[in-house]
């Protein structure tokens, strides 16, 4: 099965040479599961052909916001929606869980406050799974048709189920450990407030539900369809 990655940001400079980008991450986080992987630069403006391109898609982070300006945001909002249509499967992580819920008439906004970092934990559906955060901005408005699968105190609507078109989660499943605290050494430093990166710190080396997430993003992505 081919998956498409919609890369919507890049890794730090002085991270990826070590940890890898964003695709690199999903390719070991999916790893397993007999999926192939190809990636677009939407942030650069490299988009498919066709939603048919691939048999599924994903959605990666960023460090932008999708309400923001850029030439690639309404492009990116077409392609989701030509997706649903055509039924083709949709992952969305962070930013992608975002701009997915733009796209089909939901809102994003910067959360009054402040962010979420770190080992995080998520209420799914009563099971609590905990997995690396890295985000200020939130969906504050559900889309018509979505249904809210994740919830904590902080992130009300922390993951997204539109039936058997898309599945998105606010929390980032593909960071490891590391990545989170060199994150926190370089684009959080003057951002993120040192006490709650300080916090964060402290948390490193709790047990995350990686796997979990990912076995669910693959029992979707090869979930059948008509």
């Amino acid at each position: 099965m081919l998956i498409g990655i919609l890369q919507t940001g890049l890794a730090p400079e002085n991270l990826a040479p070590q940890m890898g980008d964003y695709p690199d991450m999903f390719a070991r986080l999916l790893d397993g599961n007999g999926f192939t992987f190809k990636t677009f630069r939407v942030v650069e403006g490299e988009f498919p052909n066709s939603v048919k391109d691939c048999d599924g898609w994903l959605i990666t982070g960023s460090r932008h916001g999708v309400y923001e300006d850029h030439p690639w945001i309404a492009p990116l909002e077409q392609f989701i929606r030509d997706a649903f249509a055509a039924h083709v499967p949709v992952v969305g992580i962070c930013f992608g869980h975002q701009i997915i819920a733009q796209a089909m008439g939901g809102k994003v906004e910067r959360y009054a406050d402040g962010w979420a970092v770190g080992a995080t934990d998520y209420d799914f559906g009563g099971d609590t799974i905990t997995l690396n955060a890295w985000h200020r901005d939130q969906v504050t408005k559900v889309p018509e048709g979505a249904k809210v699968v994740a919830t904590n105190e902080f992130c009300t609507n922390a993951a997204l189920l539109y039936d058997d078109r898309a599945f998105t989660v606010q929390a980032h499943p593909e960071f490891r450990p590391e990545f989170v605290d060199g994150l926190m050494k370089t684009r959080g430093k003057g951002v993120v407030p040192d006490a709650l990166m300080a916090e964060a710190a402290e948390r490193l080396d709790r047990p995350l539900h990686d796997k979990t997430i990912a076995a669910q993003i693959a029992a979707f992505f090869k979930a059948p369809r008509a």
